[in-house]
């Protein structure tokens, strides 16, 4: 008799517990959901601030921003959005200063030579693959190389974009990266993997997010959404 009231006891504590933590734990779930609902509603009308609605899909902004968000070394208020989903002869490469509320570079941008032709369709991490890489990017230094100015890219995401600096991914300007060269051949020329930039712009760009800003690299691959560490 008196195991089972000691084991009735235990019952009861257990029950009291789960549904004590349970309770705790829906009030966090709410907590997390009302958050999530306040930073979408802040993005989205930054988002319509800044202009983007035919330039830019909604969901890979808010997508940038919630990656920003999580990173802590950043040391500007500069996020830059480079969109894959969209062909080269489009303008998919976006510096928007969070601080100011405004877009200062919209432009072409190239991809790899491997990862496609009008678009960038496979993505890779690897050495010598020639393909551009998804994920969040922090940058760093700048010097002056074989493709003229080019800035350095740390890639935050291990497996995704980790390699970047081992890969010599780089932004940099060149000669195939110019509207005029897509509007003679039906696409932007390509690249070893680099996101490279019309000339005429990519030193004021490299300039403008040199140093510790955040680039977010997107494109329509589920395999890296659900590897990312960002989003």
């Amino acid at each position: 008799m008196r195991y089972l009231f000691i084991s009735c006891f235990f019952l009861i504590v257990s029950v009291f517990s789960f549904s004590f933590s349970f309770t705790g734990s829906n009030e966090s779930v709410n907590s997390i959901i009302t958050k999530e609902k306040t930073l979408n509603s802040y993005n989205k009308a930054l988002y319509d601030k800044l202009d983007l609605n035919d330039k830019l899909d909604f969901y890979v902004f808010n997508t940038a921003m919630e990656g920003y968000n999580k990173i802590q070394d950043r040391k500007k208020d500069l996020l830059t959005i480079i969109d894959f989903s969209k062909p080269s002869t489009e303008q998919r490469f976006f510096i928007i200063d969070l601080d100011k509320e405004k877009v200062l570079v919209s432009s072409v941008v190239s991809h790899g030579k491997n990862s496609g032709s009008v678009l960038a369709t496979s993505f890779s991490n690897k050495v010598n693959s020639h393909k551009s890489s998804l994920g969040f990017f922090l940058t760093e230094n700048t010097y002056m190389g074989r493709n003229g100015y080019s800035l350095v890219l740390d890639g935050l995401e291990k497996n995704i974009n980790d390699n970047a600096k081992k890969r010599h991914i780089v932004i940099h300007g060149a000669a195939y990266a110019n509207p005029n060269f897509a509007k003679a051949q039906g696409r932007l020329g390509r690249s070893y993997g680099c996101p490279a930039l019309p000339r005429n712009i990519s030193k004021h760009a490299i300039d403008l997010i040199k140093g510790g800003s955040v680039i977010y690299s997107y494109a329509n691959s589920s395999k890296y959404f659900e590897t990312s560490l960002y989003v």
